[in-house]
């Protein structure tokens, strides 16, 4: 009976999950009803897409890939020459289905260049897709019936043809059309990882030459992977066209490729949810930052290196890391030196942003003597002063997380200890 029961939790857990994530997705425009926010979660769909397309290579199957703006971007490009074709009556497809266009494109690519790529693992992999990623963004001036040159292509999604009745030129439309997608293109991705193909993925990425030894072939099961990646980043690229109307040569740039590996790197690529997480939160980072900051690509690459050096699981390895002692009931005694470790991380992170945005407005600003905003204050970039405050601020701080740590990492031992007395330990 306790099996039965087992099972059938094991089973309703991962619907449940899915269910609230749809619910979500629903609600979410009518908490945060402003166009900036529906623009901005939209994005976060198209992302998470394009993330959790990106996991399915890094996460899955072990393929550090910078090239994997191209599917993005010819999903994209094809999908905005679909909708053009519609408008100029030369054919005729329902606006819902055009990111299957878009898809298809990133498949017919995916299997192109991961016939040459996936030939190799490793580093001479990551080098083809980096060459590949350069070739096409270069491709996008020589092609330019097909890549409109430097101003791109562009669109009218308002079309007469759809499934549904409704035009999708207001951007609530166009949100919940792509919300429908994207927990569409998740589920499949997540039931992929329950298939063989998920598993062989997951051999190969561990011990290839073993993965070999009992039979599989690692170059077909990356190439399948490959491929299937290719068809959901172009899925999202479609989105992305649908969203914006105009495709550009950048978004198969390599600066997109990047993009989408700090988005799944710092959300974490142990989990299947890691790279939603690192989606919304690299997205509204970026949309944030780069409207209060210059250097908002500065504080990226800072968060970049501090996940890789301290939290290489990423967000998620963060959090399903503290599911143990969630479960033994001593989470509570985590907390308060949690809540202790957080007073000189904020005081080292507000020193950090003075001494940036200082920088800035010193190397960049026409009136350097001109004083910023900063944390409700009012600093003067060419005061001596104000630059010994938020080095001594950000030296503080260090300081005092350096001394947390070591506290956090003595509650850890304790708290191990207990679990494993209680024969509670993961």
């Amino acid at each position: 009976m306790s099996d039965s029961r087992s099972a059938r939790r094991t089973l309703l857990w991962p619907v449940a999950m899915w269910v609230l994530f749809g619910l979500i997705i629903a609600v979410l425009p009518y908490i945060f009803t402003s166009s900036s926010s529906i623009s901005m979660m939209s994005q976060m769909g198209v992302f998470i897409i394009f993330a959790l397309s990106y996991n399915m290579l890094l996460g899955e199957a072990g393929m550090l890939s910078f090239g994997h703006a191209v599917y993005f971007g010819l999903g994209g490009f094809f999908t905005l020459h679909a909708i053009r074709g519609v408008n100029d009556g030369v054919w005729s497809f329902p606006l819902e289905l055009m990111p299957l266009i878009g898809g298809l494109g990133g498949l017919m690519f995916g299997i192109v260049f991961g016939s040459i790529s996936t030939r190799r693992a490793g580093v001479t992999f990551a080098m083809i897709t980096l060459g590949i990623g350069s070739m096409v963004e270069s491709s996008a001036n020589m092609f330019t019936d097909f890549f409109g040159g430097e101003s791109g292509i562009s669109g009218n999604r308002v079309l007469d043809v759809t499934l549904l009745p409704f035009s999708y030129g207001p951007s609530i439309q166009v949100y919940y059309l792509i919300g429908a997608w994207t927990v569409v293109a998740a589920l499949l991705m997540y039931l992929l990882t329950r298939t063989p193909l998920g598993r062989i993925s997951n051999a190969v990425r561990d011990n290839p030459e073993r993965a070999q030894f009992v039979g599989y072939n690692t170059t077909i099961a990356r190439f399948i992977q490959f491929s299937l990646s290719g068809f959901f980043a172009g899925i999202a690229g479609g989105l992305f066209a649908i969203m914006f109307e105009i495709m550009t040569a950048p978004n198969v740039g390599l600066v997109q490729s990047g993009m989408v590996l700090l988005m799944t790197f710092i959300g974490g690529v142990g989990a299947f949810f890691g790279p939603i997480l690192g989606a919304v939160l690299v997205t509204y980072m970026h949309t944030a930052l780069s409207g209060f900051s210059e250097g908002w690509i500065l504080y990226f690459g800072l968060l970049f290196v501090f996940m890789v050096m301290y939290a290489p699981g990423g967000i998620a390895g963060i959090i399903t890391a503290h599911f143990a002692p969630w479960r033994a009931g001593v989470m509570h005694r985590l907390l308060p030196i949690y809540a202790l470790a957080l007073v000189p991380a904020l005081l080292a992170v507000a020193g950090l942003v003075a001494v940036v945005e200082m920088g800035y407005q010193l190397s960049l600003a026409y009136d350097p003597s001109r004083p910023i905003d900063l944390f409700y204050m009012e600093v003067t970039a060419t005061h001596v002063g104000a630059w010994a405050v938020a080095v001594l601020v950000f030296a503080a701080g260090l300081a005092g997380v350096i001394g947390a740590r070591r506290l956090v990492r003595s509650r850890w031992a304790e708290v191990n200890r207990t679990m494993s007395a209680t024969g509670d330990s993961p």
